[in-house]
């Protein structure tokens, strides 16, 4: 198990909870105990969003997810992100937290699971703190917390290893293996069955330096290749396009907080 996940599970968690917290305050009876009569003026919202990622990008906060350490359980996560959702103005029921927390999982998930390399995890990433950058950029303070996170993300993560990033993608794929939520959203899209698993394609090409699965080799002590045989897929796989035409990160990816 990688001792690196838990900052990436915090920061595209956060990311996921703050797009579905933003579409939700522009609702109308979205306020549980907010503003006015029930409804959020654009102050009380941007106070909301501010107070929220000023909390999960402070500096204790951002010191204690890079110390390596083992990925918390779905219990300690709830708990710790269901204090930074109320840590402005904004209160939720233990309900509609646990339903919050059901889409940020299977949001990520998603996202994990379509990534064709390991080190895509990372651009999912960028992905997250780049919107969390667009969603407080009138204010200084916390916009330079958000640069800061992303610093030390790339600093942390870039220079991995391919093993390191397949360790880390495989503890985050282990975190989320119980989670099997059905979400109305994915079920009209098609995207998950009706048993809450997702629809995984198993066709196109495969990512740069990957080759067509399809054949097993052996090798001896040597290292010399002393036997070939193949085995069916289940799929149709191509060869791998050119390094830097694709991004996982495009119109495939599913963000639930901007898609509700």
């Amino acid at each position: 198990m990688s001792t690196r996940s838990l900052p990436l599970v915090f920061m595209n968690l956060g990311g996921e909870m703050l797009y579905i917290l933003e579409q939700r305050l522009k609702s109308d009876d979205s306020c549980e105990g907010g503003a006015g009569k029930g409804r959020w003026t654009d102050a009380d919202r941007t106070r909301v969003l501010n107070d929220v990622v000023a909390t999960l990008f402070s500096k204790v906060f951002l010191d204690e997810l890079f110390k390596p350490q083992q990925l918390y359980s779905h219990r300690t996560m709830k708990t710790v992100l269901s204090r930074l959702a109320h840590a402005s103005i904004m209160r939720l029921n233990p309900a509609s937290m646990d339903r919050l927390y059901e889409l940020m999982v299977m949001a990520f998930k998603h996202q994990v699971l379509l990534c064709p390399r390991p080190r895509d995890v990372l651009l999912v990433s960028y992905n997250h703190l780049d919107s969390i950058r667009h969603m407080v950029q009138d204010s200084p303070g916390v916009l330079n917390q958000v640069h800061e996170a992303q610093r030390r993300v790339i600093e942390t993560y870039s220079l991995l290893s391919s093993g390191e990033l397949q360790l880390l993608r495989q503890t985050l794929l282990n975190f989320f293996e119980d989670y099997h939520i059905r979400v109305s959203l994915l079920l009209k899209s098609r995207i998950q069955n009706p048993n809450g698993r997702f629809v995984l394609d198993t066709r196109g090409p495969v990512p740069h330096g990957v080759e067509v699965p399809g054949l097993i080799r052996t090798f001896d002590c040597r290292g010399r290749e002393v036997q070939r045989c193949e085995f069916p897929t289940g799929g149709d796989f191509t060869s791998p396009i050119r390094e830097g035409s694709f991004d996982i990160c495009g119109d495939r990816v599913l963000n639930l907080g901007r898609n509700m």
